[in-house]
């Protein structure tokens, strides 16, 4: 599938944010005055910007607010009102940290919780299609979550964050074997896409329009095996194992700070593979496996 910049920024930034506010949420980090004021801004700011970017894909931004319309049968919409849910129920644990105000503990250890949930749901718009095999299995959720813990244990200087990168590693290589196979595995073919295939082997004698479209446009992609196989290597190396690495250096904060722009830039990486590798079945309807 085409992957489309604003999309990649949206699941990327919103998972790592997401997962940083869990973290601060759990009382993970406990910072105050000025300190508290940047780490819950960091975790804000990552989370909104991710959500703000999602917007830019849309036909029309203004269509944003019908996203909380379809919560009944839509993740898209479930995962707008989990966002909104974990932002407003993060702020008041997050102005206690900047100005030193008593709250119950209970109420970050729901919006933590809330955040992942978000990741979830962010998770589930892409798991749940399933004329996208490469998509469509159990571990496309845990890897937005492996995403989401590995970064916000990283980024809240948590002493286990090494290995939680190191699973973070295994996931992507368990994601990309499982994916490889998905298309074959699901038997689509173009017998399936046109609904002939009881008639014998179709094949494409002529496109089916010869103009432009949004499924081309959109749901067709093709990444050569060379380029993705140099940018599976590159996304495991810098979003997992040199962050990893980098954080059992010496360097105090400034090991976190070099870690988390490894990490992002593996993450971006990563999340481009993720929908350029991605076939959707339509492909087979017009001739082309992409």
């Amino acid at each position: 599938m085409h992957p489309a910049p604003s999309v990649i920024l949206f699941s990327t930034l919103s998972g790592l944010g997401f997962g940083f506010l869990a973290f601060l949420g759990w009382g993970a980090v406990q910072p105050s005055g000025w300190g508290a004021f940047f780490l819950w801004g960091l975790g804000y700011g990552l989370a909104v910007a991710g959500l703000m970017a999602s917007t830019f894909h849309l036909g029309n931004p203004k269509n944003a607010l019908k996203a909380f319309s379809q919560w009944r049968t839509s993740w898209l919409s479930r995962e707008a009102w989990a966002s909104v849910a974990t932002l407003v129920l993060l702020a008041p644990a997050a102005l206690a940290g900047i100005f030193g105000l008593g709250l119950p503990a209970v109420v970050g250890q729901v919006g933590g919780a809330l955040a992942l949930l978000t990741v979830g749901t962010t998770a589930m718009i892409y798991a749940q299609i399933r004329a996208v095999p490469r998509w469509h299995h159990w571990l496309t959720p845990v890897m937005f979550l492996a995403f989401a813990l590995a970064g916000g244990a990283m980024l809240s200087d948590q002493t286990w964050a090494p290995m939680a990168l190191l699973a973070l590693g295994a996931v992507l290589l368990a994601v990309w074997r499982v994916g490889d196979g998905a298309f074959a595995k699901a038997g689509e073919s173009l017998g399936t896409a046109t609904g002939l295939g009881g008639l014998g082997v179709p094949s494409v004698l002529d496109p089916a329009h010869t103009a432009g479209s949004y499924l081309k446009r959109e749901m067709i992609f093709v990444v050569g095996r060379k380029h993705a196989a140099k940018l599976r290597r590159i996304a495991l190396a810098l979003a997992a194992l040199a962050p990893a690495l980098v954080l059992l250096l010496p360097l105090g904060p400034w090991a976190i700070a070099l870690a988390a722009v490894l990490h992002l830039a593996g993450a971006l990486a990563a999340r481009w593979l993720f929908f350029a590798e991605a076939e959707h079945v339509v492909g087979l309807y017009y001739g082309a496996r992409g």
